[in-house]
């Protein structure tokens, strides 16, 4: 099969069983000959004018100018019959209150963004605003803390002051590790009152993964909690002799302990001795395209990678979600993810600083705790990433699964094979699942609730938002070029890997990439539709449907290919999980010896070994094609996890499935389906040929 045979054909389960991720529209129009056709659709035109003309009038009268902006670009879609036919028509109708809603949303955040940029403002700028509005009104509130609009412009203040005072000025890096807490958000947003970038690090780091994160993102200082002093005294020694050292002390009175390269200063005492209530006169400050924060990939496949956040970019991400999913100022946010990333730092806590809403965090993320927390803070938006969800369905019913305020749940991860089940039980009424990157460009949303779309593109004007799905090769990511050097897009429900057009000067089309220039030119891929055109490339491997839902199906590098088929590891997982009682779940392909392609093998987090493997085996082979279905099990007992609750792969792939080098249980398929545990001698005869798969 040729590589652009491969794309086309299925990328994992399709031909397993019926998926909400496949849906596919079929309507036949009754045969009729041209000429027939052709008045038809000039009889349709005189209909329709009168008819748009009207329902755009009122919409305009009765919602607006958004609404009527809208309706105007839908009426002048229909009428220009850019796809004539019954099929084109239908999915125009289904599809018209979706995206008008997106249009809406779309002018909105260009409106606000634009705004910003003519009056050149920056992040703080929006956030004093907000204070002078309602200082009182509360900003932050955590397990242990709240705190007001002006609580948190004070401590802001106070560090603004401190580093300015220090000889911190516009373009300096000072780094940040902090946990969760109110303190956090106000460090940052103070250093941004001056003009200082703030990289946002990754609290579990440690060794030689911190002392990279702060020497990419090139840090001249920096802010950390006493909780990591440990941390930081580990790397001090290898640390440049410039890099500045703040400890920030939970409780003010404890003193800083001295580091190997000195003693590090005592922020507590600077910041109380700091003035509260203004930045001091002749402070630089930032303008509205300068770089607000550094944030940090998650490192799953190597060391992580700094991306660049400006002020533009924060306004265009929080605005962007605000408007899409139609957050209300008055709403409460609940999240418990890590504010060093962007699902939590920007897309929730951008709701307080430039919305005025109240945000909720958490210092750890709690399962049994979610929904408790969601009803006592009586939170109205929560938030979820990743496997959150799937943990939060795994705890026993409780009486708070329902008595709470949350109106809506937003995030990314939110499996499809649980969606159903996740907001039965808990009684959620909307979910806002949205697929982006922080360092790209490529981002969309699903702002109708369908079940297991990660967003979509209008099938009737694709270009007011210009991504697109292209053909590529699904191992490598590579784009699959045609007879004229260019790339082609993916028809409905044809597999290919996820771009979006770049834009010079446009916050919502620009790339800015990461801090690495080198890490960013891999994201970039050139003559894409037409000569001298750019766009990010995701690595991420989607599908769309014919109403123009996208959903995704894997990461390119992790699809592999057995007996002839593309597995997505995704997708199983997901089945696996599911099997296995919503348990952690890594799938991935390992080589064996002389046979083409790679043997899936799954890892499964069961440290207290409850699964049945011959049950599982069973249930398998009832919900996956035997060319998916793992040839190796690997029991875990322990397990790593990223900020974010990602699965690291790549350690687990390169350890193989040799039992001396594996402590945990081991397992192969045998013919009959079953799995037997996987022996040294078993594995010698793999690895000798004699046991064929």
């Amino acid at each position: 099969m040729s590589g652009s045979d491969a794309t086309r054909g299925s990328t994992a389960l399709n031909s397993a069983q019926p998926d909400a991720n496949n849906v596919q529209i079929t309507v036949d129009s009754p045969p009729s000959n041209k000429k027939s056709k052709s008045n038809l659709r000039r009889y349709l035109q005189l209909l329709l004018v009168p008819i748009l003309g009207a329902g755009t009038a009122l919409l305009w009268y009765y919602h607006g100018i958004w609404f009527g902006l809208a309706a105007l670009y839908v009426s002048l879609s229909a009428l220009l019959l850019v796809r004539p036919g019954w099929r084109w028509f239908y999915i125009a109708a289904v599809t018209s209150r979706r995206d008008t809603t997106a249009l809406v949303a779309y002018i909105r955040v260009l409106s606000f963004v634009k705004s910003q940029e003519r009056k050149n403002l920056n992040v703080a700028d929006i956030f004093e605003a907000n204070v002078a509005r309602h200082a009182d009104k509360l900003a932050i509130v955590s397990e242990t803390q709240q705190w007001t609009f002006r609580q948190l412009n004070e401590h802001a203040n106070r560090v603004a002051n401190v580093f300015h005072n220090h000889g911190y000025k516009k373009g300096d890096v000072v780094g940040l590790l902090l946990e969760n807490r109110t303190e956090f958000v106000a460090t940052w947003l103070g250093l941004a009152k001056i003009g200082v970038i703030t990289p946002l690090i990754n609290t579990n780091l440690r060794g030689a993964s911190l002392l990279h994160s702060i020497q990419v993102g090139e840090c001249s200082a920096l802010i950390y909690g006493v909780g990591y002093r440990v941390a930081v005294m580990d790397i001090a020694k290898d640390l440049p002799a410039h890099v500045a050292l703040y400890q920030f002390n939970d409780e003010p009175a404890t003193p800083s302990e001295p580091l190997s390269q000195g003693l590090a200063q005592h922020l507590n005492a600077l910041l109380e001795a700091a003035p509260k209530d203004k930045v001091a006169a002749g402070a630089s400050r930032a303008d509205h395209h300068d770089k607000l924060v550094y944030i940090y990939t998650s490192g799953t496949t190597g060391l992580p990678k700094a991306a660049v956040i400006t002020h533009s970019r924060y306004f265009f991400i929080a605005a962007g979600i605000h408007f899409a999913l139609g957050f209300r100022d008055k709403d409460i946010f609940y999240t418990p993810l890590p504010l060093y990333h962007t699902a939590g730092g920007v897309m929730s806590m951008g709701q307080a600083l430039l919305f005025g809403s109240t945000v909720v965090i958490r210092k750890k993320f709690s399962a049994s705790g979610y929904f408790a927390d969601c009803a006592k803070f009586k939170a109205t938006i929560g938030q979820y990433i990743g496997e959150m969800a799937r943990y939060i369905l795994a705890t026993p019913p409780a009486a708070h699964d329902r008595q709470h305020q949350v109106r809506m749940v937003f995030g990314n991860g939110l499996r499809p094979q649980i969606w159903p089940q996740f907001v039965e039980r808990f009684g959620i009424k909307h979910v806002g699942e949205f697929y982006g990157a922080t360092e790209g460009n490529a981002n969309i949303m699903n702002n109708d609730s369908t079940v297991g779309a990660i967003g979509f593109v209008s099938r009737v004007l694709p270009q007011i938002y210009p991504i697109s799905i292209i053909r590529a090769d699904p191992h490598t990511g590579e784009p699959l070029r045609n007879s004229k050097g260019l790339c082609d897009r993916c028809e409905p429900n044809e597999t290919g890997v996820f771009i979006g057009k770049i834009v010079k000067g446009n916050p919502c089309r620009a790339f800015l990439g990461y801090v690495d220039t080198k890490a960013s030119s891999k994201k970039v891929v050139h003559d894409v539709f037409e000569k001298g055109d750019m766009a990010f490339l995701s690595g991420d491997l989607l599908v769309s449907d014919e109403r123009g839902y996208l959903y995704f199906r894997d990461r390119t590098g992790d699809t592999f290919r057995w007996k002839g088929e593309n597995v997505s590891t995704s997708e199983v997982e997901a089945q696996l999980s599911n099997l296995a009682g919503y348990k952690d779940t890594i799938v991935y392909g390992v080589c064996i010896p002389q046979t083409e392609g790679r043997a899936g093998m799954a890892a499964i987090y069961d440290p207290v070994r409850e699964v049945d493997v011959q049950i599982l085996a069973k249930q398998l082979q009832q919900t996956l094609p035997n060319y998916a279905r793992p040839l190796f099990l690997r029991f875990l007992r322990k397990i790593d996890l990223t900020g974010t609750f990602k699965l690291r792969k790549v350690e687990l792939q390169q350890h193989g499935y040799d039992p001396a080098t594996i402590e945990d249980e081991l397992y192969y398929a045998q013919p009959d389906g079953s799995y037997a545990p996987l022996t040294q001698e078993i594995y010698e005869r793999i690895q000798r040929n004699e046991l064929r798969f």
